[in-house]
Order: C-alpha cells, then structure tokens, then sequence
C-alpha cells in the first residue's frame, strides 16, 4: 500500500465537505505530475488531505476507494480517483511544524509546493500521525506588547546609585 498527500482550497471542499458527502471523485487536476501520482494510486491506498491555501495543514486522513479512471472533466490525459473518508487527524498538521521538523528534509510537499497530489515516504507519514497526536507547540508570546518591553533601553544601561 503507497501513501499519498493531496491538496484542496478548504474553500472549495473542505475535508468536513468530504464527510458529510461520504465520497468524491477527485477531479480537475491538471499538473503532468500530479496525473502521474494519481494514476499510480490504487485502491486501498491512503491519502493525507491537506488544506492549501490560507491554512496550510495537514487535516485529514482518506482512502483511495477506486483506482484511477478517466476524468471526464478535463482533457484526454485527465485522469480522477474516486476518494473516502477515514478520519480527521487529531489536531492539523500545519505546514509550519512540517517545515521546522528535520524529519521532512527532501519532501515533495517542501520541495514542491505547488503540487496538489504527491507520495508520502512512510515514515514521513509515521511522522505527520506523531505530530497530529501530540499537543500544539507553545508559541512565544509577541515581542513589544508589554510592559517588560516598555521599560527596556536602548544602549548600555545607567549605573545604579544607592
């Protein structure tokens, strides 16, 4: 079994719009490449579904219901795979945490951005599952805001009198 990344605008079909539809054929895609990808999928494969666009994470986990066919909503070469839902990932994955997680050097998602349907090396998905499992990094608080930063000087600081 091969494991797949494929991308979508949440504004266009959310993964919650994949639930709720229960299946879809996923259509429209243009790349050379990404044809490629699609037509090497095969039933019973699994695919990471990733919101592109302003969010920008790893959300979902689906299945790759029926192998490729001809897509009859693009040109000759269009091909389509017919897609289920598995279940959502713990927390999304954002692209962020990808990025910054040395285990994902050389991945197509980084590599290549703009392609919407790339392989996922197994344990880069072993990776994707740890992190989707574990809490959200702290973040830092923002520079500037408080009153710590109100009192800071520029230069060497005023000797002390007692």
């Amino acid at each position: 079994m091969r494991r797949w990344l494929i991308k979508e605008e949440p504004t266009h079909y959310a993964f919650d719009d994949l639930v709720r539809d229960g299946a879809t054929d996923w259509s429209g895609v243009k790349n050379p490449t990404a044809r490629i990808h699609l037509r090497a999928m095969r039933a019973g494969d699994l695919a990471l579904y990733y919101h592109s666009g302003d969010v920008r994470a790893a959300v979902g986990i689906v299945r790759i219901a029926a192998g490729p066919s001809p897509d009859p909503s693009t040109d000759a070469k269009g091909v389509q795979v017919r897609v289920r839902p598995v279940a959502p990932l713990a927390r999304p994955v954002p692209l962020s945490e990808i990025r910054a997680d040395p285990a994902f050097a050389g991945f197509d998602l980084l590599r290549i951005s703009r392609l919407s349907v790339l392989p996922v090396p197994d344990r880069m998905w072993r990776r994707i599952e740890a992190i989707a499992r574990a809490p959200p990094p702290a973040t830092a608080a923002p520079a500037g805001r408080g009153r710590a930063s109100a009192r800071r000087r520029r230069g060497p600081a005023a000797p002390r009198r007692r």
